[in-house]
């Protein structure tokens, strides 16, 4: 064997025992960060870093953001990564005045929830209190208020359930300009039309219509307004075609008296 390649053991014995300490010491390292990692996850679950921290609520127009934040259940104290959306997204549109929800999380501490209410269409006056209507058919009863709303018509003299249900309907499919445009719908029914109802304007027309295709000839009433006079105020009669009538001015008093001689 030549003597070029000749190790000699006692050389190499050193340095192994250097590589294996090195590798142990490595190793050592790795164990003592993964457990200090660990710790610290553990501290952090249990810390108030963990907790959610804000939640911001949009697309509600009715409820307030505080009653939508009680319906999820999130609190304060609540872990952010124990939040499971789906759930806390049914427990919201469980209340009757929502649509749908979803809800996001959004790092490192923040939940989103976003809603889509039920439209109120009208709300029905009954014995100084206004009950709203939603698109859906459904009166709440525990949402009602004490002032006249102004975001939708109020319905008066309405004690007939299927004509309430039929007009619900008729609402629903009125555009928004023309719904806000209406101040209250009476119900009038006479001896020509059994489903007539009476529309005060908030522009100062009344509108005679029928509930049968209510939606249908309301929704032509910008284009009718247009071609009117808009000092003069009257009735729009749409029960079958649509024509005006304005209102008989004031009868005037004479100043003068006559007496007799």
């Amino acid at each position: 064997m030549e003597k070029g390649k000749v190790v000699v053991l006692e050389d190499r014995v050193p340095k192994l025992k250097e590589r294996r300490r090195q590798k142990a010491n490595r190793r050592l390292i790795l164990y003592l960060s993964f457990f200090f990692l660990f710790i610290l996850c553990v501290l952090y679950f249990q810390s108030p870093l963990s907790a959610v921290r804000h939640v911001e609520v949009s697309g509600n127009r009715h409820l307030p953001a505080e009653r939508i934040i009680s319906l999820s259940g999130i609190t304060k104290r609540t872990s952010f990564w124990k939040v499971n959306e789906q759930s806390v997204a049914t427990r919201i549109a469980r209340h009757p005045e929502i649509k749908e929800a979803t809800v996001e999380k959004r790092l490192p501490n923040t939940i989103v929830i976003r809603v889509h209410e039920w439209r109120r269409v009208a709300y029905v006056y009954d014995r100084q209190t206004f009950f709203p209507l939603l698109e859906n058919g459904r009166l709440l009863k525990q949402e009602a208020v004490k002032t006249a709303p102004s975001d939708a018509p109020v319905l008066v003299g309405w004690k007939n359930g299927d004509a309430i249900a039929e007009m619900t309907g008729q609402l629903a499919e009125l555009p928004a300009p023309v719904l806000g445009a209406m101040s209250e719908i009476h119900y009038k029914p006479n001896s020509e039309y059994e489903d007539r109802v009476i529309v005060y304007m908030n522009d100062g027309y009344e509108v005679s219509a029928t509930i049968h295709r209510f939606a249908d000839k309301m929704s032509h009433y910008p284009a009718i307004v247009a071609e009117l006079d808009r000092n003069v105020k009257g009735v729009i009669h749409l029960e079958v075609g649509s024509y005006f009538v304005p209102y008989e001015p004031p009868k005037k008093e004479d100043d003068d008296e006559t007496t007799s001689p």
